[in-house]
């Protein structure tokens, strides 16, 4: 079922799954269009439309990850929810590496760096810590800064 709505609501294409939005500028908010008439919005009228990525999601909670790495990361409970058993259970058997292990994979974990071993994002609040990563490659455009 899960699949069946991501299928209605993102589209597939070669590269990945997006997902079509209409945004809905706040009221009072006027736009020149390029004709150069100026019309403004009333907050209930589409104003664009945006593309963003899908996210894939399988019922991880970024929230219990943090929790169980914080509280239960020296039993392997963390690495045990996220779908690592091999690793829990060496945490298990080494007390989490001495504590040492304990406190990396909190890291890691509240960075998002380590996430389910399915491949999938975690489930976080709308407003919640979301990580977007970030890289620089030679395909890289960097706007040069226009002082005035």
């Amino acid at each position: 079922e899960a699949q069946e709505s991501k299928m209605l609501m993102c589209l597939q294409t070669s590269f990945s799954d997006l997902l079509h939005i209409e945004c809905l500028p706040a009221p009072n908010i006027s736009c020149r269009l390029s004709n150069g008439t100026e019309f403004r919005f009333s907050g209930e009228e589409v104003g664009f439309n945006k593309t963003i990525p899908c996210r894939n999601v399988s019922g991880y909670s970024y929230k219990v990850a943090v929790a169980l790495s914080l509280f239960l990361g020296w039993l392997g409970a963390d690495r045990f929810y996220l779908g690592y058993p091999a690793l829990g259970l060496l945490k298990f058997c080494t007390v989490g590496f001495c504590g040492i292990g304990t406190l990396i994979d909190f890291i890691l974990i509240a960075m998002q760096i380590v996430g389910p071993a399915d491949g999938s994002n975690y489930i976080v609040d709308y407003y919640g810590a979301r990580l977007t990563r970030l890289s620089i490659t030679n395909q890289t455009y960097r706007k040069p800064h226009l002082s005035l």
